[in-house]
């Protein structure tokens, strides 16, 4: 473990280069992000029994869960008709999580349902353990441990649990990066395709590879791996959008699909003159805690950038925030659309490992209670769609 952490004021003082100790053990991370899901369930399920309503089927039969299981049950032919005439179709939902749920179901007595949910709970696991040692490799132990904490206490983390992408997709996505970080780029190839299989965003890893191979191409000694990375990594995205185009007999098929749901790239125009209705409506305070948060995480990406983060972090976390706050979709999925964006948490671990331990543990400690009571709170209301 470092000695010296990095100063919020400057870079680390290994730059972007990797750490040559042995990697710290995540045991007490992952210790801690199951201890803050195990606070957000127990509050959520008694939350619902106060409420008369059954907490598991909000983890598992709602909004995007339900599409998923569609997709297992309809394969990729179910529509939906909205009120407005628009028909909705399945195939804005990419295939990684419904095959593993068909897998799952087909060699276990859960219905696809259970099994996104059960995959969700292991793949959140797999994301803490992947962002620990992508912060580790970086930053050191403490900071990565305050990382992952602070990615299992987001206000929205109980998505984590539900039967949805994010907690898959984040784990693909860290694995990834942290493979990057080895140079192991066979892998990180692989895991950046099947990134891209779960979640469009994923080609944001296939490019956080593309350009840490470029940087890295000079001093490789196994070029062959390294261009065979570069080449795998965007195919898992690129090929369910080319075959949703020839399943609808237009190139840019996908596009259409998701403009049906309302869902494009505007460069952030919609969600802009959202803001502004509500500054400039009776919900004034709404509107400027929604442009207070845009304002942090523009802050926390530039301290990012100021703290030397590796380049590869920053073009994976720039994309990802991009396509999250520039997109016309509905407005209430934007803090779970940002959730893999995690590289934006790594300042904030980075001041907790720097502060006397009985403070940071008391802002863990916080964090994790606002998240529990936060995520039964939306669960019960108007959700994560």
């Amino acid at each position: 473990m470092p000695t010296h952490l990095p100063s919020l004021a400057g870079p680390p003082p290994r730059g972007s280069a990797p750490r040559t100790e042995p990697p710290a053990s995540p045991r007490r991370a992952l210790a801690l992000f199951v201890a803050v899901k195990a606070l957000c369930l127990a509050v959520l399920f008694l939350w619902a029994q106060l409420a008369n309503r059954d907490a598991y089927t909000l983890l598992s039969a709602r909004w995007d869960s339900l599409w998923y299981v569609r997709v297992v049950e309809h394969g990729y032919d179910f529509t939906l008709t909205a009120p407005d005439g628009r028909v909705l179709s399945d195939m804005a939902f990419f295939p990684l999580l419904p095959w593993l749920e068909e897998g799952l179901s087909a060699i276990t007595p859960l219905g696809p349902a259970d099994a996104g949910v059960l995959i969700s709970a292991v793949a959140s696991i797999a994301a803490a353990w992947g962002i620990f040692r992508v912060v580790d490799a970086v930053y050191g132990e403490r900071a990565a441990l305050f990382t992952v904490a602070i990615w299992g206490a987001l206000p929205v983390a109980i998505v984590q649990s539900m039967a949805y992408s994010e907690s898959l997709f984040t784990a693909l996505a860290a694995w990834a990066l942290y493979t990057v970080q080895r140079r192991n780029w066979l892998l990180a190839g692989v895991l950046a395709s099947l990134a891209g299989l779960t979640r469009p965003v994923g080609l944001a890893v296939a490019a956080a590879l593309w350009v840490a191979a470029l940087l890295a191409w000079k001093s490789s000694t196994d070029r062959r791996r390294l261009v065979a990375g570069v080449v795998l990594a965007p195919l898992g995205a690129a090929g369910y959008v080319l075959w949703v185009g020839q399943r609808t007999g237009s190139l840019f098929g996908y596009l259409d699909v998701q403009g049906a749901w309302g869902n494009g790239f505007d460069g952030g125009v919609a969600f802009a003159r959202f803001i502004g209705e509500h500054l400039f409506s009776p919900a004034f305070a709404a509107g400027l805690g929604l442009l207070a948060a845009v304002v942090l995480v523009g802050w926390l990406y530039v301290r990012g950038v100021r703290q030397g983060q590796p380049p590869s972090l920053l073009v994976y976390c720039g994309i990802v925030v991009v396509l999250a706050l520039c997109s016309s979709g509905f407005f209430g999925s934007k803090p779970r659309l940002l959730m893999p964006a995690f590289p934006l948490l790594i300042p904030l671990g980075l001041a907790l490992a720097r502060t006397r331990a009985a403070v940071a543990w008391s802002v863990v400690a916080g964090a994790a209670a606002v998240a529990a009571v936060y995520g039964a709170f939306w669960l019960h209301g108007s959700g994560p769609p």
